[in-house]
């Protein structure tokens, strides 16, 4: 914590069915830290790739809070001053002067959870730049980032401190909603963060379902092989988010830091390309672990809104197939097979996007679509929902291929691109959503098709599992 003021306090509050107040503590002493310079000599920008090192404060957290989402808000001054400032609601997730942290259960599903919720903290610190309300300090993966090569400090890549300030802003808007939606749903779920998953091989072994939220960009080779595992051992995985697992990144300086050697410019130049911590294209161009063998979709076969963000995107939604499939039943919806139009899973919603992945596809004699394998996904992966992305890059109207993010790779498509819903299994089940703002349009009950198939989901991949069938019964 860094401050000109004498004295600051801390309020606590968890998110759920609602924004919930617990407790104040302070006062503390006010300490000013300076942020550390860029080392590329950026003006009045930070470094991203240093431990800011400012003043630490220590609050032991009660025995009986539950585990959960929770967020902190500074409050600066003396204790009269600080009496003026109301309490926030939902409306005051999003700001500086505040910071979230997770609740990890004492004792994992102790209170009945099978339902393992894991908030994508890499993908965050990523994009956090750092900043305060009255200081664009700008560095993050995307700004003023700063690159090394090999040695003692880890591998060639960007390098990015998770030792920073700079608000919330990602939270507020994927998992919020969701969260609270989760809650009045009477769902039970333990949380996790990126961290946890990564230093911890028996993390999942309690649970029955991962949720992945939202924007799940960065994952490490940890994070990825103990999903893997999970899901060949027969427990489930939702991914109710896009972008996932696009860059490999690599923990370093005690798992306070991370490198990924990505496309992301370093002044007017790229330090290094092809970028090696792409997880699809084969060594020595990338990991050669194409992320779609374990989501069903990658990005690659994606896009993206190239608008302001989050947007107001086309509303289409999900062209249905299997109509007949369980994620589908109670919704209603039409797959066209009765002779009529096939209805659209979300329509009138911002449901595709603001980021989308796909899977490589084929159309059969009936315009039923199919995925190939060809970039990766599983054989036994069915498309429930396809949404095709139209191929113009620079209309502020159209979603935005995916394929623009790596010209250095595929100079030219190959395929056809569109957001894609399905699953697979392969011991256990993989659901992905293909789409970031999934669990938006499901949280804020945009839209009842959303809401019925995402209970389906959840009800049946977090369900116990079967006894174990003995010989002779």
């Amino acid at each position: 914590m860094s401050t000109d003021a004498g004295e600051f306090r801390v309020r606590f509050y968890r998110l759920g069915k609602e924004l919930t107040f617990l407790a104040e503590s302070g006062p503390y002493p006010g300490v000013l830290a300076d942020p550390p310079p860029h080392p590329d000599g950026v003006p009045e920008h930070a470094s991203p790739a240093v431990d800011w090192n400012w003043p630490a404060y220590h609050h032991d957290l009660p025995d009986d809070w539950p585990s959960g989402l929770y967020l902190a808000h500074f409050i600066e001054g003396p204790e009269a001053e600080a009496r003026r400032v109301p309490l926030l609601d939902d409306s005051g997730i999003e700001g500086f002067e505040r910071e979230f942290f997770v609740v990890r259960p004492a004792r994992p599903a102790a209170t009945g959870a099978r339902i393992l919720y894991k908030k994508s903290t890499y993908t965050r610190h990523a994009y956090n730049r750092g900043d305060r309300a009255d200081a664009q300090r700008a560095g993050s993966l995307y700004d003023n980032p700063v690159h090394q090569q090999a040695g003692p400090d880890g591998p060639r890549g960007h390098r990015l401190s998770l030792h920073r300030p700079g608000g919330v802003i990602d939270l507020a808007y994927w998992d919020a909603p969701f969260v609270a939606w989760l809650e009045r749903s009477g769902y039970r779920v333990d949380y996790c963060t990126d961290l946890d998953l990564h230093e911890d091989p028996g993390l999942l072994a309690p649970y029955r379902l991962l949720l992945s939220v939202g924007h799940d960009e960065y994952w490490s080779a940890a994070m990825r092989g103990h999903v893997a595992e999970f899901v060949r051992g027969g427990g489930n995985v939702a991914f109710l988010s896009a972008n996932t697992c696009w860059w490999r990144v690599h923990p370093v300086d005690g798992n306070t830091a991370f490198v990924s050697d990505t496309d992301h410019h370093v002044g007017t130049e790229y330090p290094h390309l092809p970028a090696t911590d792409q997880w699809w294209p084969a060594p020595p161009d990338g990991v050669g672990a194409p992320e779609n063998a374990l989501t069903g979709v990658s990005f690659r076969n994606g896009g993206m809104w190239p608008g302001d963000w989050p947007g107001d995107r086309p509303r289409a939604g999900y062209t249905v197939q299997h109509a007949d499939h369980w994620v589908y039943e109670g919704t209603g919806l039409r797959d066209g097979s009765d002779g009529g139009p096939a209805d659209a899973l979300g329509a009138g919603t911002p449901l595709i996007g603001y980021e989308c992945d796909g899977a490589a596809f084929a159309r059969d004699a009936d315009g039923v679509a199919h995925a190939t394998g060809v970039d990766g996904t599983p054989e036994s992966f069915l498309i429930l929902g396809i949404y095709l992305l139209d191929p113009v890059h620079d209309d502020f109207h159209h979603l935005k291929w995916g394929h623009w993010n790596c010209p250095a790779r595929e100079p030219a498509i190959t395929s056809p691109r569109a957001a894609t819903m399905g699953l697979y299994t392969a011991g256990g089940t993989v659901f992905t959503a293909g789409t970031t703002d999934w669990p938006v349009v499901c949280g804020r009950e945009l839209d009842a098709g959303v809401v019925r198939v995402t209970r389906n989901v959840l009800d049946r991949l977090a369900a116990p599992a079967p006894a174990p069938v003995t010989p002779g019964s």
